[in-house]
């Protein structure tokens, strides 16, 4: 019968783990709040747009979308719905694979996702300095600082 012990390393690990994810967030509630009362628009949308900005022609397959944005399938495909809706992206098909669907970024998304990356900005560098002044949070903050 074979026994796993209890290592240091696998307690400092989870311990680790779980300042990196109490870091997480906050800074996600902070940007969340921000962009949603400033700009009108969820973190997720953000961050799908300014994957689309960043993209060649603007546009990207759904499923590259969905990896980017850290979401599954049927979650993105509500996303660029929302998007859609609100007028910043709309869906095209891919002209060689009829099954292909592009996610295509327009011209008031890319002025929405411009009129928010500097809210994006300012609220994650606030968010961060004020967790690294907490006792519990400054070395997970630092350290992530010091890997740029």
């Amino acid at each position: 019968m074979t026994t796993t012990s209890y290592t240091p390393a696998a307690a400092s690990d989870q311990a680790m783990w779980g300042k990196v994810l109490t870091l997480h967030a906050h800074v996600e509630r902070q940007l969340t709040q921000a962009l949603q009362r400033k700009h009108g628009i969820g973190l997720s949308e953000f961050r799908a747009l300014e994957c689309l900005v960043h993209a060649k022609a603007g546009e990207l397959r759904m499923q590259e979308l969905a990896d980017k944005v850290g979401l599954g399938q049927s979650s993105v495909t509500r996303l660029v719905g929302r998007l859609f809706s609100a007028g910043f992206a709309f869906r095209d098909l891919c002209p060689g694979d009829k099954r292909g669907v592009y996610a295509v970024i327009t011209d008031e998304g890319k002025e929405r996702y411009a009129d928010a990356r500097g809210t994006y900005s300012e609220v994650l560098s606030a968010a961060l300095n004020t967790a690294g002044a907490t006792p519990e949070l400054a070395g997970t903050v630092q350290a992530l600082r010091s890997a740029r």
